[in-house]
């Protein structure tokens, strides 16, 4: 989980030694981030780095922005359930159980302890969060069964493949069809990256790489593999970025277009010099 300790400015009293809260979520995160850059600090130094400008600068480009970005951290475009999910037959579900074993196992030993200590009273929480957690470790055990014997025929396997087949299709097709309509281009807002891009790349990334992508694909290659994996055709419907100089290039995926650009970035590059993830 993404987490960083900031200081709050007058917000706890004089005679409260901490002044400091942890920022968990991601969209927080990076929003407190874009507002924290400044060519002037409160250490009486300056920074080469420009000031914030990655916040949306029109009502209408922040109403798209954060519809985009609320997408993308839906259940529908969850990374974890599309990892845990991406298995089509037998033979890819067993080179998927090692990735995914050492996570769940541990999940589930994590939430077993909560519920222990909530039983024993070492811990005191709401009938909400002990149905929570009693829901989670069902879904995780399912998986651990899935997982556990993967060379083994059972109706669970068929189970887990019909959901698979569902992950990854209608609900992830609509999301990718309506990121085609709602992407300006190159980035999401237009010529100018924003916000937005930073959660879309990441995204992105997590997809191309579930889907046998490499860091080193241009855009058509990359977003190519994802259609394919996904089983959906995007419109090619946007112009490739050197379009002058290249006249006769065929039009891509806006999705194609977007990885182009980013790819290019020195933060993109440092991020996934080791390959994606």
């Amino acid at each position: 989980v993404p987490a960083l300790v900031v200081p709050l400015r007058k917000t706890l009293a004089s005679d409260v030694e901490s002044r400091y809260k942890a920022v968990a979520d991601p969209k927080a995160l990076v929003e407190f981030l874009d507002k924290s850059r400044s060519a002037i600090s409160h250490t009486h130094t300056t920074s080469a780095a420009p000031a914030p400008a990655l916040a949306p600068a029109t009502i209408a480009f922040s109403t798209l922005s954060a519809k985009i970005i609320d997408t993308l951290h839906s259940d529908a475009a969850s990374p974890d359930t599309l990892l845990y999910t991406n298995a089509r037959d037998a033979a890819s579900l067993r080179a998927l159980a090692p990735v995914v074993l050492p996570s769940l196992r541990g999940r589930a030993l994590a939430l077993a302890g909560y519920l222990k200590q909530n039983e024993t009273e070492d811990i005191r929480v709401s009938k909400k969060v002990q149905a929570f957690w009693e829901d989670k470790l069902a879904a995780v055990q399912a998986l651990l069964d899935v997982f556990e014997n993967a060379d083994k025929e059972n109706d669970a396997l068929k189970d887990y493949f019909a959901n698979a087949a569902h992950v990854w299709g209608e609900p992830l097709h609509a999301i990718l069809r309506q990121l085609s309509v709602d992407i300006v281009g190159p980035y999401v807002l237009g010529d100018q990256f924003s916000l937005v891009d930073i959660h879309l790349a990441a995204w992105l990334a997590h997809l191309v790489a579930l889907s046998g992508g490499d860091a080193s694909d241009d855009g058509a290659t990359a977003i190519g593999k994802l259609e394919a994996h996904a089983g959906i055709a995007l419109p090619k419907d946007a112009a490739v970025q050197d379009a002058a100089q290249r006249p006769d290039a065929p039009q891509q995926s806006k999705l194609a277009v977007f990885w182009t650009a980013v790819k290019e970035k020195p933060s993109w590059q440092k991020v996934y010099s080791e390959g994606l993830y």
